[in-house]
């Protein structure tokens, strides 16, 4: 199926998917805005990136730059849920809790985050970024 793609402003892509016959769904890439006519096979089908994705010359790509950045944010999430168990032990300093233990894990989870931190930045694509991820 052809689908009309185009760069925003943002440096993001946009995607029309035609319900009917492409040349009306012309009518909804914004005025002056250069698009192109592509098929389906020149869209990435994986979403994890989508955010990086970038219009080329008739086909849409992962720019790698952009995934990584978009893995750091994904990272750092990940990263956030498996501290707060611990960091409310150590914050809240409840007693009867053994925050060595809570600091041990907190040391643990940082060496993992910052291992896979540097898994991501040596990727040299899409695929190693997505292993990095786990």
């Amino acid at each position: 199926m052809s689908k009309i793609i185009y760069s925003n402003s943002d440096g993001t892509v946009s995607i029309i998917t035609p319900t009917g016959d492409i040349n009306d769904a012309k009518k909804d890439v914004p005025s002056g805005v250069s698009y192109e006519i592509v098929e389906d096979n020149k869209i990435p089908t994986d979403r994890t990136f989508r955010n990086a994705w970038v219009k080329g010359s008739g086909v849409v790509t992962e720019d790698v730059t952009k995934s990584k950045a978009l893995a750091h944010g994904t990272r750092r999430k990940k990263r956030a849920v498996e501290f707060k168990p611990h960091d409310d032990t150590i914050s809240l300093n409840i007693p009867g809790t053994d925050t060595s233990a809570a600091e041990t894990s907190r040391a643990a989870i940082r060496t993992k985050y910052a291992t896979m931190q540097t898994n991501i930045d040596n990727a040299t694509d899409i695929a190693g970024i997505k292993t990095a991820l786990g």
